[in-house]
């Protein structure tokens, strides 16, 4: 973002492009950013275009920054597609940290909960196994479940053939995540999972419109905004939904038709497809879409919110029954304790 907005900048001021990329390799802490900015600068230097340079680093530059640098060196209009860009990369980064927030809540409130319960299971649970181990009293049942299940915890061979096939299944599911199959069924899930699916959604076409509003609006034909929306996408019914979408207008449909006519449009709110076809019929579909992501950033918003709301009771109750049973299994040997400690 930082790289963007300087760039823009500077191109802006006048500075020739080698030159600002220079200045800005100077000023980058030493590191591997660094370097790619001083490689490009080279590129350009030796007759290499700066999209062909940015090309070179596909991890860093995704295909949407090189189309639009690609479009802004056919248009010579390269500092107001950068700060077009600018703006977008700041917009991106906002969303991710709204949703990596709204999931920081029950990742701590897990964490509490394992530790606690590991404490009770580990520390706890042992002293009173061995007081009544010593005074021959048999512990109340449910407390002997729990002191068997944390010494099988205890246990090396057990607990070693446990991580073993921890680590087999999770290689073996990410293989299966690779196929067609496996990546169909997961991307289902995030789609149609409770609370989440509603939030995935809403970032996935976040992105994809502020994406066409962005291309569209700095002079990249529609098409290439699709291919670009289509690659930057990692669910695959968004995928197949885009790819599909650019088929269609290929055969001469309007964008909202080519969405209702495709397999997954449903996933597309229909007062978005009437905005749309309004944008097409007066020509301001770039205008239409930067209105349709900001309307669906809102969406965004409010389902982040909505799940957090919903999150934390269910957080508490899970941690408060687990808990709570470990205590009233550590509480049982306590309140007969005094009549053991007689025998």
């Amino acid at each position: 973002m930082l790289f963007t907005t300087q760039l823009s900048i500077m191109l802006e001021s006048g500075v020739v492009l080698s030159d600002a990329l220079d200045a800005i390799a100077e000023q980058t802490r030493p590191g591997i950013f660094k370097l790619v900015i001083t490689d490009v600068a080279e590129r350009i230097e030796n007759g290499d275009s700066f999209s062909e340079g940015l090309a070179q680093y596909p991890r860093i530059f995704n295909s949407m920054f090189i189309s639009m640098v690609q479009a802004s060196e056919a248009s010579g209009k390269m500092p107001e597609m950068l700060d077009v860009l600018s703006g977008y990369l700041n917009a991106e980064a906002e969303t991710r940290k709204q949703v990596k927030g709204a999931m920081i809540y029950p990742l701590i409130m897990i964490l509490m909960a394992v530790s606690a319960t590991g404490s009770l299971m580990f520390f706890v649970l042992p002293r009173f196994t061995r007081i009544y181990e010593a005074k021959g009293a048999a512990l109340p049942k449910l407390t002997q479940i729990f002191v068997q299940f944390s010494q099988l915890l205890g246990n090396i061979k057990v607990m070693a053939s446990v991580v073993t096939a921890g680590i087999m299944l999770a290689v073996a599911f990410h293989y299966w995540r690779q196929t067609t199959t496996g990546n169909k069924v997961v991307d289902w899930m995030k789609v149609h999972t409770p609370i989440f699916g509603t939030m995935f959604v809403d970032a996935v076409l976040t992105r994809s419109m502020r994406i066409m509003a962005t291309m569209i609006n700095t002079g990249v034909s529609l098409l290439d905004a699709l291919s670009v929306m289509q690659s930057s996408c990692d669910n695959y019914y968004f995928r197949e939904l885009w790819a599909t979408v650019d088929a269609k207008i290929r055969d001469g449909y309007q964008l909202s038709d080519s969405i209702v006519l495709a397999p997954y449009g449903n996933l597309v709110a229909p007062g978005i497809m009437q905005m749309l076809r309004a944008g097409e019929k007066s020509g301001q579909l770039g205008h239409v879409c930067d209105k349709v992501s900001i309307f669906y950033e809102k969406k965004l918003q409010n389902s982040i919110k909505t799940a957090t709301s919903l999150i934390e009771p269910v957080m508490i109750i899970i941690m408060g029954g687990v808990i709570g049973t470990i205590a009233i299994a550590l509480l049982m040997p306590v309140f007969k304790i005094s009549s053991v400690m007689s025998q």
